[in-house]
């Protein structure tokens, strides 16, 4: 609708964390929600998660587990949650970090911890639906796919990649995948009846070709192997290839065999970068701010221009509508003309 929705924390006595939104096209604020909060830990301070909005409605989460539902018009209130109160999750190391999924009439949300990893919310009363999985705390985002034309979320807790029932929290298929520390943050790609992960901490990458026999769901690797490690930021997917980070490196893959087509490094330039599909090209973020497009071929890497569009650290992924990219730093948010 012509606006744009982030979070941020704002200093102050007392310091607030707040939902703000904007008018995409003049930067005009139409409304802020605010309320008393604060996270630090030492790669950074604030909010560390993407708004939902849907039907009306804004989604966030912050960094402590206080999940707001507002009104997307005006920002007012419609209900609140403390995750990690309600549900005794134990503290994150890296504060609470998923994307509230919306899918139907629900809203999908990650406490973590005994019998609250994955949990449903009515997402216009917020009344609590379902609640499932002891699984620790985990980083990544909720997906909802379609699989051997069953409806099904999937929730890539610390532990395991696990698919729910929408409707009850029930568990299809569970695929375990630990990391050192028990770290998974990539958001999983959903290939038709195949879905794809990556993991930093010492794991890598699998495609798993998820199969439907007489009502039952199995999930079997087509290949795992360490050559595609997805540290924070999840990898995209173009025809038949995933390009994604390698820890700093920027790697082309083969969907279908895991082969690696190329391989690009990036200690000195793309660090711990993020990076978008745009038709034909990669625009990838690096962490020290400047913005690369590249084409999105097999063939190599093939760099088409380059922008230096912040001095500060840039972990953020960018947000690309109507020919114009917005790009978030630790410090500001930068709106580029593409076209």
């Amino acid at each position: 609708g012509g606006r744009l929705y982030t979070m941020a924390e704002e200093a102050g006595t007392p310091p607030q964390e707040t939902v703000v939104c904007w008018d995409a096209a003049t930067s005009a604020e139409v409304w802020r929600f605010r309320y008393p909060n604060q996270y630090e830990e030492r790669f950074g301070s604030g909010p560390r998660s993407t708004p939902t909005v849907a039907g009306g409605f804004v989604y966030a989460v912050g960094p402590t587990g206080i999940f707001h539902c507002l009104r997307a018009d005006t920002g007012e209130k419609v209900w609140r949650h403390d995750l990690t109160e309600e549900f005794h999750s134990p503290a994150s190391r890296y504060g609470v970090s998923f994307s509230p999924l919306v899918d139907g009439d629900l809203v999908y949300a990650m406490p973590g911890g005994p019998g609250a990893a994955a949990v449903a919310f009515d997402r216009h009363s917020g009344a609590l639906v379902w609640k499932a999985l002891d699984d620790p705390v985990s980083y990544s985002s909720p997906i909802a796919v379609t699989i051997a034309g069953v409806h099904q979320v999937l929730f890539f807790t610390n532990t395991a990649l696990v698919s729910l029932s929408p409707r009850d929290g029930q568990v299809y298929w569970r695929y375990p995948w630990q990391t050192e520390g028990g770290f998974n943050i990539a958001t999983p790609l959903s290939l038709g009846d195949y879905v794809f992960i990556s993991s930093g901490y010492g794991k890598g990458c699998a495609l798993l070709e998820i199969a439907a026999n007489e009502g039952a769901f199995h999930a079997q690797p087509v290949y795992e192997h360490n050559r595609m490690r997805n540290h924070f930021a999840s990898s995209v997917r173009h025809r038949d290839h995933i390009y994604g980070f390698d820890r700093t490196d920027l790697v082309c893959l083969d969907v279908r065999t895991g082969r690696i087509a190329w391989r690009q490094p990036g200690l000195r330039t793309f660090q711990k970068g993020s990076l978008l599909i745009a038709g034909d090209h990669l625009l990838i973020l690096g962490e020290s701010g400047k913005l690369y497009m590249a084409e999105a071929t097999p063939a190599s890497y093939r760099e088409e221009t380059s922008f230096q569009v912040s001095q500060n650290k840039c972990w953020t992924v960018p947000v690309l509508v109507g020919g114009r990219l917005y790009v978030r730093d630790e410090a500001q948010l930068i709106c580029l003309d593409l076209q």
